[in-house]
């Protein structure tokens, strides 16, 4: 067995390999091109070694230069950079460090520590489809509300009845209409009939509601200065034409990956999901991911999504702190679900309501129910069972009953 420590940047990186016995038998710098990924295996070719008995040490799962190593069949663990820096300060007071005295720190972590640490271990194809249309619609998401509020707040200003005129400022037939009519002055010149010929060439879905829609965009309203309107005139419209394509793109990202999220086996299990949805259940579901060992308890799964905390107890002294060092983005979903079932789940709800004045805030008792939720997916993941609430009201009967 040897042991590869390898520190990485975006153009080139540091390789140190260790033996059993801790002595560095090769030391390397590589570019981040093919050429240089092709060392590594010169290197492990000289030892004579399978890629099955390398084990590689790395700070990152992003990076083309995983790929390479998984491709090859090297064994790959993440360390965290926090935790490296605990083991830095733990061989040298100083703090000082380099990139090939890094390498040869992770090398040296990979031969002590390597089961404190996670092991990678890539989902299959189609789950890193599903993570990365969940991406790609978090980032149109907040690229969206980013430009929202800049339009929003410039309506406010000159165009107040075009907030609420087809309910959604980012509906799709709103932000073509702001690109249309920009300014209430060119608005107000349409009739009732161009109006009502406009929204049914937009393909408004609601023609009832037709005449309302035109009641408020006529009816009377404080009238911005003229120059400011042609100052903001052009700001709106594109604006409108920058948000019309990523919603666009956003409603055909979350199509493909409903479409997606059928096709996966574990499906039923995260669409059971009370309050889950067409987004929360596929992101929950690649954040757990294929690899059932990958979480052999609860509290790893806990751990990994941060909704537990750390608690700190020395002597007398006893601290609870908030969890950093977590996947932020499991984080975010969690609460988001936990947020989301308060809705559809009777026992979520009186949890919430009940702790929320012992809690410093409502992100601390999304984050305390999103807990509890996360011991509950675990056991249904690893039994391959669908949610069940009654059966769930049932055991919590249970465990509350005195015992005579």
């Amino acid at each position: 067995m040897f042991y590869f420590g390898i520190d990485w940047s975006e153009d080139h990186h540091d390789l140190c390999i260790r033996n059993k016995a801790g002595a560095r038998v090769s030391e390397i710098e590589f570019e981040h091109t093919l050429q240089g990924f092709e060392l590594i295996e010169a290197e492990r070719r000289k030892l004579d070694v399978p890629a099955s008995e390398c084990v590689v040490g790395i700070e990152t799962s992003h990076n083309l230069l995983v790929d390479f190593l998984l491709d090859h069949g090297h064994v790959v663990y993440i360390v965290p950079p926090q935790a490296t820096d605990g083991y830095r300060n733990r061989q040298r007071s100083s703090g000082a460090h380099t990139d090939r005295s890094d390498a040869a720190l992770l090398s040296d972590i990979m031969r002590t520590d390597r089961d404190s640490h996670r092991r990678l271990k890539p989902n299959k194809p189609l789950t890193r489809q599903m993570l990365a249309q969940v991406r790609l619609i978090e980032t149109l998401r907040r690229s969206i509300q980013r430009q929202e509020n800049q339009l929003r707040a410039v309506l406010h200003r000159i165009y107040p009845q075009a907030l609420g005129l087809f309910g959604d400022l980012t509906a799709q037939i709103n932000l073509q209409f702001l690109s249309a009519y920009p300014t209430a002055q060119e608005a107000q010149t349409l009739s009732l009939e161009a109006f009502g010929t406009f929204c049914r060439e937009h393909h408004y879905t609601c023609p009832r509601l037709i005449p309302r829609r035109y009641a408020h965009l006529i009816e009377p309203a404080p009238e911005a200065d003229p120059a400011v309107v042609r100052a903001y005139r052009d700001q709106v419209c594109i604006l409108a034409e920058v948000l019309l394509p990523q919603v666009r793109r956003r409603s055909r990202a979350k199509s493909c990956l409903r479409d997606l999220f059928q096709r996966h086996p574990d499906a039923f299990i995260f669409d059971s999901l009370p309050g889950a949805g067409e987004l929360l259940a596929p992101s929950l579901l690649v954040k757990f991911g294929d690899h059932r060992d990958c979480f052999p308890t609860p509290a790893s799964v806990q751990a990994q999504a941060g909704t537990c905390p750390v608690t700190e107890w020395s002597g007398k002294r006893k601290s609870v702190k908030f969890r950093t060092g977590c996947d932020k983005e499991f984080r975010r979903i969690t609460q988001q679900f936990a947020q989301a079932s308060i809705s559809e789940s009777g026992w979520a709800a009186a949890y919430f309501n009940e702790g929320l004045p012992h809690w410093n805030s409502k992100s601390h008792a999304y984050r305390c129910l999103a807990n509890r939720w996360m011991a509950i997916i675990w056991k249904i993941w690893q039994e391959r069972e669908p949610y069940d609430e009654e059966y769930h009201l049932r055991q919590r009967a249970l465990r509350r009953r005195p015992r005579s």
